[in-house]
């Protein structure tokens, strides 16, 4: 267990697929689609360069060149990064395995396809700290409808604050709690994790099931509400709900990148725009997210499309 009380090593899952975005997903991994124009991975830097985080371990896998591109040397975000690779896609526990022999101390961990809002992050730690813990997880801040808990997990919470059970995707054993995708861990969950048997579920290692024999080894694994909204970026719709939310949060309706040409008269409603765009008619964009270096020459209005130099993805199909 660490004795310190800061965290300065982070960690970001940003190996997965993103099957179900379609063809999107398959030219754009999703830790790097644009929130607002800032990409999710680095807007979750952001988050943890704001809780003393100095030193950013990424775990890639598909189309880990883009990911390590986007995000470099992390100089220009305040920390430094390293790239770890899982070659093969087994799973998020399996994902958190390669870093073993790779960090030596306490670290925070972010699903890279998550978008969070935190209020009080800081109380992750505190709680990890307090309990003298293995593991820490994050909660909701306030209640969730269950299918919410179906698409996610659920934690069963004791009175001292300390995780008791942790549930992937439960459809009946329902708890008050949703568990999200921001954790804090240190060096036992690699025992854990190589004594974490296969899910019937999607024949993967899970994270939560890791988490759950960290509890039955008998380490304590706080919980704390650190969480006001999530979501899970598995389609294009969620990822231009992503944006118009992170737009909204920060009181605007657009965003504009650098270098744009924008024909005289174009509106643009919570639509983000990226650097070196062209659009060369006045036309209205509604909820939508254009790439940097797209060129728009429509006569038409456009809504809930993410539009890319080659290609338009819709977020009703």
């Amino acid at each position: 267990m660490s004795d310190g009380k800061t965290i300065d090593l982070g960690v970001i899952l940003a190996a997965g697929r993103g099957a179900r975005m379609g063809p999107f997903g398959a030219s754009c991994p999703k830790p790097i689609a644009p929130v607002a124009n800032e990409p999710l991975a680095e807007r979750q830097i952001r988050q943890m360069h704001a809780l003393g985080v100095r030193e950013v371990v990424v775990v890639i896998g598909h189309l880990g060149h883009l990911v390590s591109r986007c995000l470099g040397d992390g100089s220009r975000l305040g920390v430094s990064i390293r790239y770890v690779e899982q070659e093969r896609p087994m799973g998020l526990a399996h994902a958190v395995s390669q870093l073993e022999g790779q960090v030596d101390r306490p670290f925070y961990l972010m699903l890279g396809d998550l978008y969070f809002e935190l209020e009080q992050p800081e109380r992750l730690a505190e709680a990890f700290f307090a309990g003298h813990c293995a593991a820490a997880v994050a909660l909701m801040t306030g209640p969730v409808p269950p299918e919410r808990q179906a698409q996610d997990f659920a934690v069963h919470v004791d009175d001292r604050g300390l995780a008791r059970r942790v549930i992937e995707k439960p459809r009946y054993l329902q708890s008050p709690r949703k568990g999200c995708g921001f954790y804090l861990f240190d060096l036992p969950v690699f025992d854990a994790i190589r004594n974490t048997p296969r899910t019937a579920l999607r024949d993967e290692f899970e994270l939560t099931v890791a988490l759950q024999t960290l509890i039955d080894f008998g380490c304590p694994v706080a919980a704390a509400p650190v969480v006001s909204y999530d979501l899970n970026v598995t389609t294009v719709a969620d990822l231009i709900a992503c944006s118009r939310r992170a737009l909204a949060s920060s009181g605007r309706t657009r965003v504009t990148g650098t270098g744009c040409e924008i024909a005289a008269g174009t509106r643009l409603e919570e639509t983000a725009v990226g650097d070196r765009v062209r659009i060369t008619r006045p036309i209205s964009l509604r909820r939508c997210i254009v790439l940097p270096d797209a060129v728009i020459d429509d006569g038409q209005d456009l809504e809930d499309l993410v539009i890319t130099p080659e290609a338009r993805f819709s977020a009703r199909s």
